[in-house]
């Protein structure tokens, strides 16, 4: 048997191999800058390179990673980029990179506490960290009705919501017979298009999510809401959900939480809130502001794989009634039947999601807040904060450029006054040049920029290069230049 053929990589392979990988991504790190941030290549271009058939024969690792280097880089956009400014941002760190790479190494499946005991306590654990850390409610302690799992995005964790509500609203009916077509879920028109997806997974139906009108600074209104809530009751629907918003993703506006828990409590509705990249900035305690009422939400969520320097995927969902949750979601097959679940003194986080498997997420999560800690971690969202602001200053100092809305965070919604078709020639040309990486949206009809400042190497001197690329486009497009 000794000399029977294994096709496995040994451990010292894997030793030797991973050195190269570890080696690979740290001068990736140190090289990132000099790559195009936006990928430069055409549709197709990246399969029409690869090999039209697998391999017969296994290949060196020597060759996978050259062909790193060769074929797949020039398709990758570099989220990691000091000058990557599109969008949110999703950013990592060694500490995380490392965590999720010990994640790997264990290969544990944690549907079941009994799966891995480690991968469920020390989730549970870091959850509970995280509400003091953040300022947040007790309630959502494991130790308190509630508790927290860490989800892979916000979209699932605004799903899970979503069905926890419905069958809080229907007393668990819904599940069995599924939906009579008059439960009716709140939204504003500026909330995450995630939404709108949930509301057709769970059987609410498009037609059924209300999009409140919002005010001058892209915020929900507590008026609208209640209006359409006594209007849909008044109509034999059954209003049951609302989901506000802490940094909505097109300006980064902050619903009133208070306002509109207040309007939930006397309707008896359900309250999420998404925080999903602007919850990061509650690790600061001057900003927790933005969020004053999150002690009348019934769930509440956000992303530290977007602004925490916790590689993707890794979205943190609390309730403050774990029941209900459970009740929601919980199937126990035959299969999965074991002691410790059935004594009732352990928490099964397979009843807490969507789907039964799951990684050890928190092991990266544990690692990037003990690398940091808190007083790293406030550091530097401090610093992506006042990086923002000063940038928001230059566009509202200059003539030809406007703000499109408040800054109160890393995000800044400008334009070019001159109109749509001059801000998507800028866009357009800066992102062609590599330099640096912008997206849009329309706020009030018209075509407007954003720049997030939130890369984990984000310094003073790429926001100001950013500033000059966009004076420089702007002259281009004026016909100045």
């Amino acid at each position: 048997m000794s000399n029977e053929k294994s096709f496995h990589m040994s451990p010292e392979e894997f030793r030797r191999h991973g050195h190269a990988v570890v080696d690979w991504i740290a001068d990736y790190q140190s090289r990132v800058e000099s790559f195009p941030v936006l990928s430069q290549v055409k549709p197709g271009e990246i399969r029409a390179a690869l090999p039209a058939n697998p391999p017969a024969q296994g290949e060196p690792f020597d060759a996978l990673l050259k062909d790193v280097d060769r074929l797949i880089l020039p398709g990758v956009t570099h989220w990691q980029s000091p000058n990557f400014f599109a969008y949110f941002p999703c950013n990592a760190s060694g500490a995380g990179i490392l965590g999720d790479l010990l994640s790997s190494g264990l290969g544990v499946q944690g549907m079941l506490w009994s799966t891995s005991p480690a991968c469920t306590e020390l989730e549970t654990h870091v959850m509970d960290w995280l509400v003091a850390m953040l300022g947040l409610p007790e309630k959502f302690l494991s130790s308190n009705t509630g508790g927290g799992i860490i989800q892979d995005t916000a979209s699932s964790a605004a799903l899970c919501a979503l069905l926890t509500a419905r069958e809080r609203a229907t007393n668990y009916v819904s599940n069995k017979k599924g939906c009579d077509g008059r439960l009716v879920a709140y939204v504003s028109t500026q909330t995450h298009s995630s939404l709108q997806k949930a509301a057709m997974i769970a059987g609410i139906g498009m037609d059924n999510l209300r999009q409140i009108e919002v005010d001058q600074n892209l915020a929900m209104r507590p008026d609208a809401l209640a209006r359409q809530i006594e209007a849909d009751r008044s109509a034999g629907l059954t209003p049951f959900f609302v989901c506000a918003t802490v940094g909505t993703t097109s300006s980064n506006a902050m619903d009133p939480i208070a306002a509109l828990g207040k309007v939930c409590r006397q309707h008896n509705l359900w309250l999420h809130v998404d925080a999903a990249m602007s919850g990061t900035a509650m690790l600061c305690p001057e900003f927790r502001h933005l969020q004053s009422g999150v002690e009348l939400a019934d769930s509440y969520n956000f992303n530290p794989h977007k602004w925490m320097f916790t590689n993707f995927d890794c979205s943190c969902f609390w309730v403050a009634d774990r029941k209900s949750l459970i009740q929601t979601l919980s199937i126990l097959p035959e299969y999965l039947r074991n002691q410790a679940t059935e004594s009732g003194a352990v928490i099964d986080y397979r009843d807490w999601h969507i789907q039964l498997g799951r990684r050890f997420r928190s092991l990266k999560l544990w690692f990037v807040i003990r690398h940091y800690g808190v007083e790293g971690l406030q550091h530097h969202i401090r610093q992506h904060v006042q990086l923002a602001q000063r940038f928001a200053e230059w566009v509202d100092k200059d003539d030809h450029f406007e703000l499109a809305a408040t800054a109160p965070l890393n995000l800044v919604c400008f334009r070019h006054k001159a109109g749509d078709s001059a801000n998507q020639t800028i866009m357009d040309r800066l992102n062609r040049s590599g330099d640096l990486f912008l997206t849009h949206t329309k706020l009030n009809g018209k075509l407007t920029l954003r720049l997030c400042v939130g890369q984990t190497h984000t310094q003073a001197r790429h926001v100001e290069n950013a500033w000059k690329r966009i004076q420089e486009e702007a002259r281009v497009a004026e016909g100045t230049a």
